[in-house]
């Protein structure tokens, strides 16, 4: 499927094990294919990016990937299902945080020498790359471009898609986006 891959998305895949490395994750996630999105300039995908997210509110979109990050990747839904039954995810993570330091729930891993060779692909993030070709496809569009990644990451669920939505950043929203830039 790879060899499927455009350029840029070829550059997206790799930003994302990037991203995973400088943070010491243990696999590429849909948040490392995301951040690489946010990285390019001048593809499809970061034109759509950049008209429904323009640059000033990334700040935002960031905090809210690492807030849930912070919750270990659990969802606002899955937070307040939890609250149903009277839990509250946000005691817990505090409480966590008080004994074992800030952060201990993103499963990020500190000791940065852990790891030699390629990095692996988290099962939502292979998900992800397997949807962008079956988005590829029903645009019949030859190729897989980042802005057929994007498209899957706004279809996907979870976090991701949550805080893509929450800035205007949906799969209608990018497929218009995208179309405009088709036809000029």
């Amino acid at each position: 499927m790879f060899e499927r891959f455009t350029k840029a998305a070829r550059a997206v895949v790799k930003g994302a094990a990037e991203h995973a490395e400088r943070r010491g994750a243990a696999a590429v996630t849909k948040e490392h294919l995301l951040l690489a999105l946010l990285d390019r300039e001048d593809t499809r995908a970061a034109t759509a990016l950049r008209e429904l997210c323009p640059p000033d509110r990334r700040p935002s979109l960031v905090a809210a990937l690492a807030d849930a990050r912070r919750r270990a990747g659990l969802s606002r839904a899955d937070t307040d299902a939890l609250a149903d039954l009277g839990i509250d995810v946000g005691a817990i993570v505090a409480r966590v945080e008080e004994a074992h330091g800030e952060g201990a729930l993103t499963g990020d891993r500190k000791d940065s020498g852990w790891w030699s060779g390629r990095r692996t692909f988290s099962r939502e993030a292979k998900t992800v790359l397997e949807q962008s070709l079956r988005v590829a496809l029903a645009r019949k569009d030859r190729e897989i471009g980042d802005e057929h990644i994007l498209l899957a990451l706004t279809m996907t669920g979870g976090v991701v898609a949550e805080a893509l939505a929450d800035h205007g950043v949906t799969y209608s929203s990018v497929d218009t986006a995208v179309s405009g830039l088709r036809s000029s």
